[in-house]
């Protein structure tokens, strides 16, 4: 089994360390992702980078959450959810919508509801979704660029749910109030 240090400033490649420096000083402390991927000085540079691209996309706070955590939640990262709902949290997005995507329940509005749709679907599909799923995203409201930023989106998730899953990052101390297991699917009755 592998096994990925979490990098402090003094120990990270010395690529890294001003990454470090940055997450220290954005965060008041280096998440233990970023002390992952710090190991791969190119992957934490390339994550850092998506995640400041997809907070430029047109999506309102509360859309982005639920692209990450519509994302997290399917590829059940134990790390990203509760950070994204502490995140949530900190961009003011409504406990609502938060509980409904990390319980898998439906979201509070259609038109949320078919922006998780479609991720999924995107997800899922490995970008083959098919042109009803897609007719079904616009005619909700969004447009191709959407589609596109949802991409960027799911290449940023895809970096740390897969560093997630490999290194089986703790989940931090901030955000470990908000852990999470998926549960169990229920038989239909």
């Amino acid at each position: 089994m592998a096994t990925f240090p979490i990098h402090a400033i003094e120990t990270a490649p010395e690529a890294a360390r001003p990454l470090l420096e940055t997450s220290l000083k954005n965060n008041g402390r280096i998440p233990g992702l970023h002390g992952t991927m710090a190991d791969a000085p190119p992957l934490l540079a390339a994550y850092n980078f998506a995640h400041q691209q997809f907070l430029a996309t047109s999506f309102t706070d509360e859309e982005k959450t639920v692209v990450w955590q519509t994302i997290n939640v399917e590829s059940d990262c134990h790390y990203c959810v509760p950070a994204h709902t502490g995140i949530a949290k900190m961009m003011k997005v409504d406990d609502a919508v938060t509980d409904a995507l990390r319980n898998e329940t439906p979201l509070p509005t259609a038109k949320l509801e078919a922006l998780r749709r479609f991720t999924l679907a995107l997800i899922r599909d490995r970008g083959f979704v098919s042109d009803a799923e897609t007719q079904a995203f616009l005619d909700a409201g969004y447009s191709e660029t959407n589609i596109l930023e949802i991409i960027l989106g799911a290449a940023q998730k895809l970096m740390s749910n897969y560093t997630n899953h490999f290194a089986k990052t703790p989940v931090d101390q901030i955000f470990q109030k908000f852990a999470w297991e998926r549960k169990p699917a229920t038989a239909a009755e």
